[in-house]
């Protein structure tokens, strides 16, 4: 599921402005690229795609890659028209029983490419007049998703993620089966809160692909993993795919087992609980006849017409960049339109291109993302190497002059959120944690250290055209609305279909934030600490306490709400470290300690600039050292520090629908 790497978020308002409307930007002047200049790829002449070569390319890079990655194992499919051209397993499924990847039975989890699925079934009800995606979806609903800004949810905002819906984690993906939940109970309990206007800002959303699958099941009379079983698997032939959860006790065998690397032992089938979002299990021949319906124009499941208003269409978006199809996202690669989809869930790592103009599809799924997450710089190297040598092109970009693209990069500095995020609960802290920075490189150039680690290679991003940069080494661009002089959005080709980045506001900025942070628990934690370090150094020396009656209460109050205040940030430290490990623990084991940490939060940020304050003012009162009054102002700013994070992240409060 697109989720959740580091996922996690954070990604307002849609502004589809042409780069031309810059206000008083300079007109830039953009000159052909100069032949010592490496910002384009040559067309090479193309290789044959038949069996013989693929398998041997692929068995010269993808061996290496997963053993380097420590990725236990990997099925590999390519198809082109009806056929398939190559479908291979490497690695293992079980590595304790060194069993192989079977590629016609084993069964991995394509996360997030299930929506594909989900897509196809909204569009067969579309096509059978049943759902109109223009339409406000609380005709089809038993419950009511309030209007934003006046505007209703349509089931096209929600196949181009622009439904407008915050993310939302609880009720995501867990190792217990009982997290398991219909629909119906679901879909209400679940709701999040919108934060931008429909049709307006790519956010990418599970909630809102559960909500489609929903709205399937009940224009349909069936229940959704019937309906998919009935109208997609049983009609292509896909014997080893379901996605209901856990697996049926006929393909239970055949599951390949998760892990966090080869070295590691198996995690737990995990159960994703917005099933229409990613629950899929599936072979790998399976995915490859989902593919070749797809190529044929929907053959077997829907009309040509019907499969042609899905891939074709295509929602605005930032710049040139990549946008949405119906479900599908836009990949651009060597002037060659790919309709495709990614998907992760904690344990497996997947994607699936359709390239329309070529006839081919290629899928990959790994049973892990290795040491470093390298899962995602293996899939999308196999993307770009894969069309380099049967789907080449010729990239001819040109190339702003150096003054004006010093002057961009230098516009583009900064924090940025990410419009896939938490805006209205506590979770909106892992937006803070986890802000996207742009910054410049010695010789002027962006750079997103954020993004190395998804590519095979270094990032060198060179604009060629106002606003417009590429990377010399994948083609993949990077693309700003820029209005009134200033920076409003940006993305990338990878992400840009469904989700955006904007500048930080300045109140959440962790440029500052982060840093005053550190020196906010600093202060508290010297001030924690001295407490018992002065009594036990008054009772060495047999000296007595300078402080009474007011001022001793006032300075112990403060005292005692900054041990609060440390308690509170371990809290939130334990819990994200045990989010980090296992997802589902947000899902209802960790309940009890987020309402403990948004009593305790605000309980510890107030009290203490309450007692700080007050033992401040008894200071000047009992015109006590100017040490004291300085360390009572200290813990005073501390404490505003806290009270801010604590209101502009929403650490309080009660509400579980996050």
């Amino acid at each position: 599921m697109r989720f959740i790497r580091k996922v996690m978020i954070g990604l307002a308002a849609f502004a589809a402005l042409p780069l031309a409307a810059q206000g008083p930007v300079p007109t830039p002047t953009v000159k052909k690229v100069d032949a010592a200049v490496p910002v384009a790829k040559s067309a090479a002449a193309p290789v044959a795609l038949d069996a013989k070569d693929v398998e041997a390319w692929l068995d010269g890079y993808l061996p290496y890659a997963l053993e380097r990655a420590r990725i236990p194992g990997a099925v590999v499919v390519v198809v082109r028209g009806d056929q398939v051209v190559l479908q291979k397993g490497y690695g293992f499924s079980d590595v304790a029983k060194r069993a192989p990847v079977l590629p016609e039975t084993t069964l991995f989890r394509p996360g997030s490419v299930s929506k594909l699925v989900t897509w196809t079934a909204v569009m067969q009800q579309v096509e059978a007049g049943k759902i109109d995606l223009d339409k406000d979806i609380n005709a089809y609903l038993d419950f009511k998703i309030p209007p934003y800004q006046g505007k209703p949810v349509t089931m096209r905002n929600i196949m181009t993620h622009t439904a407008g819906f915050e993310e939302s984690i609880r009720h995501l993906i867990s190792s217990d089966p009982k997290a398991v939940m219909a629909l119906k109970k679901q879909m209400p309990l679940a709701l999040p809160e919108r934060v931008f206007a429909p049709g307006t800002t790519p956010a990418y959303s599970n909630y809102a692909t559960a909500l489609a699958g929903y709205i399937v099941e009940r224009v349909s009379g069936q229940d959704f993993d019937d309906y998919v079983d009935n109208r997609i698997f049983k009609p292509l032939g896909m014997a080893h795919s379901t996605f209901r959860q856990p697996l049926p006790a006929n393909l239970a065998p055949h599951m390949s087992k998760g892990y966090p690397d080869i070295t590691q032992k198996p995690k737990p089938f995990e159960i994703v609980v917005p099933a229409p979002a990613g629950s899929l299990s599936a072979s790998g021949a399976d995915m490859g006849k989902f593919m070749i319906a797809h190529l044929g124009d929907g053959a077997g499941l829907m009309k040509p017409e019907t499969a042609k208003q899905m891939h074709d269409f295509k929602a605005p978006g930032v710049g040139p960049l990549n946008s949405m199809a119906l479900g599908f996202y836009e990949q651009w690669v060597n002037g060659h339109r790919a309709i495709a989809h990614g998907g992760d869930t904690v344990w497996f790592h997947s994607y699936l291109w359709l390239f329309p103009d070529a006839d081919i599809g290629v899928y990959i799924s790994m049973n892990s993302a290795g040491t470093q997450g390298d899962a995602g710089a293996i899939r999308s190297a196999l993307f770009h190497k894969f069309a380099d040598r049967y789907l080449p092109g010729a990239d001819k970009p040109g190339q702003v002059d150096a003054k004006t693209a010093r002057e961009h990069a230098q516009m583009m500095a900064g924090n940025y959120i990410s419009s896939r995020g938490s805006f209205t609960n506590f979770a909106s802290l892992f937006g803070l944690l986890g802000q996207m920075t742009i910054s410049l490189t010695e010789d002027g150039k962006i750079t997103l250290p954020a993004l190395d680690g998804m590519g095979a290679g270094a990032r060198d991003w060179v604009e060629v055209e106002p606003f417009v940069w590429r990377d010399t080494g994948t083609g993949e661009r990077l693309a700003a609305v820029v209005k009134d002089g200033r920076v409003v959005r940006w993305s990338v080709d990878a992400g840009s279909p469904f989700m955006v980045f904007e500048p930080a506001p300045a109140g959440v900025n962790a440029a500052w934030l982060n840093p005053a942070l550190i020196f906010a628990f600093g202060i508290i934690l010297l001030a924690a600490l001295a407490w018992p370090v002065r009594a036990l150094v008054r009772r060495s020396f047999k000296a007595d306490f300078a402080l009474e009656g007011k001022a001793r209460r006032a300075y112990r109050l403060s005292r005692i709400f900054a041990w609060l205040a440390i308690a509170a940030l371990a809290g939130w430290i334990g819990m994200i470290a045990a989010f980090s490990a296992d997802i589902g623990s947000l899902g209802g084991p960790l309940d009890w300690l987020i309402h403990l940490l948004r009593v305790l939060t605000p309980l510890a940020a107030f009290g203490l600039l309450a007692t700080a304050a007050w033992h401040l003012w008894l200071s000047i009162q009992d015109k006590r050292r100017w040490t004291m009054k300085l360390g009572a102002i200290l813990l005073i700013l501390a404490a505003l520090i806290l009270v801010w994070v604590t209101l502009a992240f929403h650490l309080y409060g009660f509400d579980m629908v996050y």
